[in-house]
């Protein structure tokens, strides 16, 4: 049992309490905000935006850019998509979910390849692309980009993102030592699929009664 612990805790020896107890904290509010997400509830962004400032310290701390990059995006991208959400589009209805059209599919498409020249300067600048790992993390940084975006824009398809990054990133935090982290993704790859099912439910139902 003490080797099982070992592996999947055992790096966090070396960690500072604080930074232990600050990642469980980012943890618990990014399920929070995932979960409101599938819920379709606005809470989604302030509690995603508590998750991610205290990420873009950790991350910082831990010299991990892409990952900083990331959650910083998230914030920014959480900010708009608060707008996006509660703007009315008539008298009494906010922004409602919907398919990407073809315009914003070549945004996303647009987004994904400057996300990836992006991350790969920031790394040859910083010296920190020197590994399979770098190629991951610039893939994922791009693949969250689009579907940050997307879910701002109350679009299904951000779904279908988030299950393809968060699948991604559960072995490759858990190789980078950040176990809850990695738990956490998994808990997010459930929540996701979960999601895109909710979500569809929805803009079925709501097709049938237009």
């Amino acid at each position: 049992m003490n080797h099982i612990f070992d592996f999947l805790f055992g790096q966090y020896a070396d960690y500072q309490t604080l930074d232990i107890v600050l990642e469980i904290v980012a943890v618990v509010f990014g399920f929070l905000s995932v979960w409101f997400s599938r819920k379709n509830n606005i809470l989604v962004f302030p509690t995603g935006m508590v998750s991610t400032c205290i990420f873009v310290y950790l991350l910082l701390k831990w010299q991990l850019l892409g990952d900083m990059m990331i959650n910083a995006y998230y914030f920014i991208m959480s900010v708009y998509g608060w707008y996006i959400w509660t703007r009315k589009v008539d008298a009494s209805h906010v922004t409602p979910i919907s398919r990407t059209t073809n315009k914003e599919k070549k945004i996303s498409v647009a987004i994904f390849f400057a996300t990836l020249v992006f991350v790969f300067i920031i790394y040859k600048t910083f010296d920190k692309w020197n590994g399979w790992v770098a190629y991951i993390d610039t893939v994922t940084t791009a693949v969250f980009f689009v579907g940050m975006w997307l879910m701002a824009k109350r679009k299904i398809e951000n779904w279908i993102y988030w299950i393809i990054g968060d699948i991604i990133s559960i072995p490759l935090y858990f190789y980078k030592g950040f176990t809850f982290t990695s738990f956490q993704y998994f808990g997010f790859t459930i929540i996701a699929i979960l999601g895109y099912l909710a979500w569809k439910k929805s803009l079925n139902k709501k097709q049938v009664t237009v």
